[in-house]
């Protein structure tokens, strides 16, 4: 570990950081990571590679900040947060060029909607925390009330795809109920973690509130869900990734909340409103299908499969694939060679297995680079790997079903339960076919609607827990049960 911090690296004209953040201080490495862009394959910069002695220090820095932040309870934790939100809605522009330079996001998005949710998920939190009232009740003559203590330090543990805002969503509930939190951002895209420590510093948070660890999943991860001094870990990232850090946080009996991939199914009944289905499942390839909650199996009715087949056909034609900064752009490149090489190997074992390439299935000719094309197959035999794992890219696959409990059967014949998404003018149905269905999430008629006071998470292989609203508190703290004798009181 070096003290002395290094120049800032200009990343969409905005300069950035390229250390942890510790303590309140910034901190680099003698060890670091090349950053490339998705957009151009062009090196953004050189990131600081923590380990073992970075993640010590950020721990116990943590654990330095920990009283005084507990103690201040949910008003005094609030009046922070709030500055917190504001400083980073004042940023939006920065924070949406920079995360679009480090992960190719569509740059619009980020602007109109992702970069704003990162502050409404410190504000909705902080509000949550200070209206968070757990249950009295009595019983046989003894009065029981619920109360939530802060747990301690939280390792927080975020993805590439969305990263700042999947940060936050950790971030915000773990200050909230008192924690203080060590974050370590993926490696692919690190940077608007890192301009979170500097909005952080800018609200005036207190040194070791907040410290992030730059580095790489096998060194900074390993050391962060590993030390003695963590109480709490959210992660969010591969089933691989998952097991790992499972099989730590069994050895050490430390709480972890894991939201890991998807294989969803996207199911769309004949008596469902056509046209807003197929515009939903042309959505499934946004962000190049590097979303975790997209519909990627296609079950269409048998009945209106052909015409559901050439809409989407004709849909996909018009899709824009480009320059995410563009605002016509409608998908743009893939995270990295190396991820652009995995969605590749999917494609040719589909096709080796027997799955027909109905468009798509290639990188671009005329842009090249990390940008390949939104693909479906149908015709998938049921053995095939592309109906039973998690593709990580704008892949699809197309299947028919006749009847309700064949669309059910379809959409659990798989490992994963993150979400779910019918489409019916049948009330009764989507009841029925929801309630069948073993997702964390199931949309009906809509797709990726969010209120953060809902329970997220995943079942089967997709996950561990729930959090938003009171489940996050319930996963962030020590939930505490007091019981006395009614009336055993003199005043």
């Amino acid at each position: 570990m070096v003290t002395k911090a290094r120049e800032k690296i200009i990343v969409a004209n905005v300069p950035v950081s390229p250390d942890h953040y510790i303590g309140g201080q910034r901190i680099s490495s003698t060890k670091s990571f090349t950053v490339i862009s998705p957009i151009d394959e062009s090196v953004l910069g050189e990131v600081a590679a923590g380990g073992a002695e970075e993640v010590d220090a950020a721990v116990r820095a943590a654990l330095k900040a920990y009283p005084e932040w507990a103690a201040l309870g949910p008003k005094g934790r609030g009046v922070y947060l709030r500055r917190f939100a504001d400083v980073l809605e004042s940023r939006v522009e920065e924070l949406a060029a920079v995360e679009t330079m480090s992960n190719g996001s569509l740059l619009e998005s980020g602007r109109k909607r992702v970069m704003k949710r990162a502050a409404l998920n410190i504000r909705f939190f902080a509000e949550w925390a200070e209206n968070l009232k757990g249950k009295t009740w009595e019983s046989n003559g003894t009065q029981y009330s619920v109360h939530y203590q802060p747990s301690g330090v939280s390792a927080l543990i975020t993805p590439w795809n969305a990263p700042l805002m999947l940060t936050t969503w950790k971030v915000g509930p773990a200050l909230a109920a008192g924690n203080t939190v060590v974050v370590k951002p993926p490696e692919w895209a690190p940077f608007t973690c890192s301009l979170l420590a500097d909005c952080a510093e800018e609200a005036g948070l207190p040194a070791g509130v907040l410290n992030i660890v730059q580095g790489i999943g096998e060194e900074a991860g390993a050391a962060l869900t590993g030390h003695p001094g963590i109480s709490r870990i959210s992660f969010t990232g591969s089933v691989e990734t998952g097991r790992i850090i499972g099989k730590v946080a069994a050895d050490r009996i430390v709480p972890a909340s894991m939201e890991l991939g998807g294989k969803s199914p996207l199911i769309v009944f004949a008596d469902s409103d056509f046209e807003a289905a197929v515009r939903t499942t042309i959505g499934q390839y946004d962000n190049a299908g590097q979303v975790c909650l997209a519909g990627t199996r296609i079950l269409v009715e048998q009945s209106i499969a052909d015409r559901f087949l050439a809409a989407m056909t004709e849909a996909a034609k018009k899709i824009v694939l480009g320059d995410p900064r563009n605002e016509e752009t409608d998908v743009g490149p893939l995270i990295t060679r190396e991820h652009m090489n995995k969605v590749e190997g999917f494609v040719e074992r589909a096709k080796a297995q027997g799955a027909r390439l109905l468009y798509g299935g290639n990188v671009s000719e005329q842009l090249g680079g990390l940008y390949f094309e939104p693909t479906l197959f149908t015709d998938v035999p049921e053995h095939a790997e592309i109906l039973k794992e998690e593709v990580f890219g704008p892949v699809l696959t197309f299947q028919t079903f006749s009847t309700e409990e064949e669309a059910i059967q379809m959409a659990n014949n798989t490992e994963y339960g993150l979400a779910a998404t019918i489409f019916t003018g049948n009330e009764a149905r989507a009841k029925r076919v929801g309630s069948a269905i073993t997702a964390g999430t199931v949309w009906i008629n809509t797709f990726f609607a969010r209120d953060l006071s809902a329970p997220f998470g995943g079942s089967k292989k997709s996950g561990i827990g729930r959090e938003g609203g009171d489940w996050s508190f319930d996963f962030f703290c020590d939930i505490v049960t007091l019981a006395h004798k009614t009336d055993s009181f003199n005043s």
